[in-house]
């Protein structure tokens, strides 16, 4: 059965073609879009430094401010954040493919501004909740928008380097905006400080986008006209509910991934929620638990440039899975430590376990998604994967509250270690040049049919 497509990505296609046909149509690759890549990974880099913030700066919050003294109740704020981020993933991956990526990015600076703002006035931790809910929307929408854009541009030849570095840029500006709260917090208290350089990043991110940005959707119609007669008259716009059921249920491989996304996220959340509250109890100041997140994030953002490239040459299976282990082991490290030495070293390890599986995680959807339904794919990814989010504080809360914090890194060790042998299991080579076979839908069309 042939899906109609959008009227959206129809407009696209011809435009793409018109000029082409004039010779002067988009051209994939990076060198061919130096100017724009690098202006996206800037964005990028933003984007993580707004999110970086409230990882060192907000757990304090809790206790000192409004006198939260529930682990599960300090750390819902994660949990408030991922499930919004979640949703907005999915919707936003499903709009771009019709409206384009830079008009999402846009609306997602703007959801900004309110998180900010309402942590500076809150007058109780509700409030706090609430602004997460913004930042939730902020995150989904120009993060998910910036690297689809990315990917756009390269086009399949470097598609795990273009994920890697922007996976990179955003997680040094997580460790930058981590390292700077922490600073900030140490010199001038909880609150302001560290949420008026929140504003700051903001603005700037939305002067970039809209002032320099421009809109990729046609660098993916012209990946399309570029595929295999077979590929590119593929169904284009399959409906939600089908495209959903393939990536979980049809394709074991991206069943895989969805699952390792979603766990990767559980380790996120015990440095984002737990990673404050469990070093201030064993005597670490607030500047040293900045840098001790920035040593995490900037392991991970800086190590996702060459296992990117990696991946590109090796293939997407073996560094998940290899990364999926070491997350696993890095946050044993920190759990039987009782020195800096140990913690640095185990957060260390989870940042390279990290760039190994995050980026190449993406790739994997990206190789197998067709380019007119690729925002979609990367959006229900993106849902199961931040759903960690929102699952992880409640879980890892849970048992903290009941046998003790060290017991949640226990946890989170084991639920890593599951998924390793989920990826062994499942995961088959998504990369291109080094799959075995096509990706299932070009076998079983009828999947992606209402």
């Amino acid at each position: 059965m042939t899906l109609s497509r959008s009227p959206s990505a129809d407009q696209s296609t011809r435009t793409v073609a018109s000029v082409e046909g004039a010779g002067a149509g988009p051209r994939l690759g990076l060198r061919e879009n130096w100017r724009q890549f690098f202006l996206f990974s800037l964005i990028t880099l933003l984007v993580g430094m707004t999110i970086g913030v409230e990882r060192v700066a907000l757990p304090p919050l809790a206790r000192h401010i409004f006198g939260v003294t529930s682990i599960l109740y300090t750390v819902s704020f994660v949990s408030a954040f991922g499930a919004v981020k979640a949703v907005m993933n999915l919707v936003a991956g499903r709009l771009s493919d019709r409206h384009g990526r830079k008009r999402l990015m846009l609306a997602g600076w703007a959801m900004a501004l309110p998180y900010a703002l309402l942590i500076i006035f809150a007058r109780a931790w509700w409030w706090v909740l609430l602004a997460n809910l913004f930042l939730g929307v902020n995150q989904g929408l120009t993060w998910s928008m910036s690297v689809t854009a990315k990917i756009d541009l390269v086009g399949p030849a470097r598609r795990g380097l273009a994920v890697g570095v922007d996976e990179s840029a955003g997680y040094v500006g997580t460790g930058l905006g981590g390292l700077a709260a922490g600073l900030l917090v140490s010199s001038y208290g909880l609150r302001p400080a560290p949420y008026l350089l929140a504003v700051g990043v903001v603005i700037t991110g939305a002067l970039l986008t809209a002032g320099l940005a421009r809109e990729t959707l046609p660098w993916a119609s012209a990946e399309t006209a570029r595929r295999p007669v077979a590929e590119a008259n593929s169904p284009t716009t399959p409906p939600l509910g089908s495209l959903a059921r393939y990536m979980v249920w049809h394709d074991r491989s991206m069943l895989a991934v969805c699952q390792a996304g979603m766990v990767n996220k559980f380790a996120d959340s015990l440095v984002i929620g737990f990673f404050p509250l469990y070093f201030l109890h064993r005597g670490l100041s607030l500047a040293g638990i900045g840098v001790l997140v920035a040593v995490y994030a900037w392991v991970w953002g800086l190590g996702q440039v060459p296992t990117g490239w990696l991946a590109d040459r090796v293939g997407r299976r073996w560094p998940i899975t290899v990364g999926t282990l070491l997350i696993g082991f890095g946050v044993l490290v920190v759990a039987v430590s009782s020195a800096p030495v140990g913690w640095f070293a185990g957060a260390a390890v989870m940042g390279i376990g990290m760039a190994l599986a995050y980026p190449n995680l993406i790739s994997a959807v990206g190789d197998t998604a067709h380019p007119a339904w690729r925002g979609g794919a990367l959006g229900i990814y993106r849902l199961w994967r931040d759903a960690g989010y929102a699952i992880a504080p409640l879980f890892l809360g849970g048992i903290a509250a009941l046998a003790g914090i060290d017991a949640a890194f226990w946890a989170d060790a084991m639920l890593l270690g599951a998924s390793t042998v989920v990826l062994l299991v499942l995961l088959r080579e998504t990369e291109p040049q080094r799959r075995l076979a096509p990706p299932a839908w070009q076998d079983h069309p009828e999947w992606m049919a209402p």
